[in-house]
């Protein structure tokens, strides 16, 4: 873990079920890594926009609103594409073929100390 967390990107949580989101905060935050979080894409979207700090997405598949998680993803790789994608669900048939490529996938319930180690795999990999 590291206290200085200016030098992590910060994450994007998007999750519509609040107490998964923030249980998924809070692993995330207790790692050092600042967060923001949404509800749905379409406030996801709103935040990447709002903010140029964040370095990685980290979503759900089935949430309401305009788009799923892979769309949300889609466009996010399409619109902010130096962004680390990382999608988690509890989904088992998931069509990983429709995810960006590079995207990160785990499925619910996901060890968080997996989806940790991805995390500081990928601020390691900004770093260098």
């Amino acid at each position: 873990m590291t206290s200085d967390k200016s030098a992590l990107p910060a994450v994007l949580v998007v999750e519509d079920e609040p107490l998964i989101r923030l249980e998924a905060v809070d692993t995330i935050e207790d790692a050092g890594f600042r967060t923001y979080d949404a509800g749905s894409a379409d406030a996801a979207l709103k935040i990447l926009e709002a903010q140029d700090d964040i370095g990685v997405l980290f979503t759900d598949v089935d949430m309401p609103g305009s788009m799923n998680g892979i769309k949300l993803a889609g466009l996010v790789r399409e619109r902010w594409p130096s962004l680390a994608i990382i999608i988690a669900s509890g989904i088992v048939d998931v069509d990983k073929a429709q995810m960006p490529e590079g995207t990160l996938f785990f499925p619910k319930p996901y060890p968080t100390t997996r989806i940790i180690a991805a995390l500081q795999d990928i601020a390691a990999n900004l770093r260098s």
